[in-house]
């Protein structure tokens, strides 16, 4: 590998790949294609832009055209694919989105990616395609249940990888993220949602009980493990990457509160949202047997993030502005009017 094009570049976690790859491998070229949606943003990318190692292309991954124009002009040899639309919410309200690049996308990338000889193919997914587990681990080779727009059209682009592995012997890996957080995430999510609505005073809209389980991941983490994978993965194989720290979703809340040092009075109940998955949880023997593992402190890593927020204002504040407001009002404004 000397040139990889990472799609969807300027988002939460691919942006966090840009930036730990342009750093650990001044001898690659990273090249970013990204659509730059609402969730796209160049302020992620500030910390490279004045790289020689990294640049930058504003394009769709469901236009053949954009794609083997930046697959042709730069030579790439491999890809790593985060370009996706990932909000559950979002895929509730309009699905067709999701289709379009979660799937199509995908299907572009791939068969640009043939087309071209590129060498290695790697897609960025994640632990919702598996659907909801009470008991127990999902192990890579579990079946698919998926529960949301979101999850589908995450799985579906898995399968589009692995048609293209075993049809035409491209070299693919795929890895399965679990619940990623960390600085410069868009303030859709709930982690950065609740610190910056908490830093304003604002309530908090926890849906139903709170008690859902997510396997909390930080971004940096993530992005070293796609590191190893693309690196050392074997090809058609599929990766579970997990924090390996499951939390409940009010007590991740609640956690937040003290280090905001806020009044847990903030928190709303509301009205969960349509096939919420109770529980997310992974088993990383795979990766861990290439050598990876989480850094490990939850509540430091989480203090960590909240204190970024506190000190980066310039970034989310202009964002929530907006597309942005009027989402928000659409997704929370009746559920906090009924709730407690």
């Amino acid at each position: 590998m000397q040139t990889i094009l990472v799609t969807g570049g300027a988002g939460f976690i691919g942006s966090a790949f840009v930036r730990y790859m342009v750093e650990k491998y001044p001898h690659y070229r990273i090249i970013v294609l990204d659509k730059l949606t609402y969730a796209g943003n160049m302020d992620n990318l500030l910390p490279v832009s004045d790289e020689p190692n990294y640049k930058f292309y504003r394009g769709d991954i469901a236009d053949h055209g954009a794609v083997r124009g930046v697959i042709e002009t730069e030579k790439i040899d491999s890809i790593v694919n985060f370009a996706a639309e990932s909000h559950v919410d979002r895929s509730i309200l309009s699905p067709d989105a999701f289709i379009q690049t979660d799937v199509m996308g995908v299907y572009v990338l791939l068969e640009e990616a043939r087309r071209a000889g590129v060498t290695r193919f790697h897609q960025v997914s994640t632990d919702e395609v598996y659907g909801s587990i009470p008991v127990g681990f999902f192990k890579e080779g579990d079946p698919l249940e998926p529960n949301s727009p979101y999850a589908a059209s995450k799985a579906g682009g898995e399968m589009m990888v692995r048609a293209y592995h075993v049809t035409y012997g491209m070299n693919t890996t795929v890895t399965r993220g679990s619940n990623t957080f960390g600085e410069y995430q868009y303030p859709e999510k709930v982690l950065p949602l609740f610190i910056t609505e908490a830093i304003d005073d604002r309530p908090l809209p926890v849906y139903g009980d709170g008690m859902q389980v997510r396997d909390w991941l930080y971004v940096d983490d993530h992005a070293s493990a796609i590191d190893l994978v693309l690196h050392q993965g074997k090809p058609g194989e599929i990766y579970n990457v997990g924090g390996e720290n499951e939390q409940h979703n009010i007590e991740v809340t609640r956690m937040m509160l003290r280090f905001l040092e806020k009044p847990e009075s903030l928190i709303r109940y509301v009205k969960d949202r349509p096939g919420h998955d109770r529980r997310y949880a992974l088993t990383c023997e795979k990766i861990r047997a290439l050598g990876w593992h989480p850094s490990g402190d939850f509540p430091a890593l989480l203090e960590k993030t909240i204190r970024w927020y506190q000190k980066n204002e310039w970034w989310w504040r202009k964002i929530k502005t907006g597309e942005y407001l009027e989402y928000y009002k659409k997704q929370y404004a009746e559920r906090l009017t009924e709730g407690n």
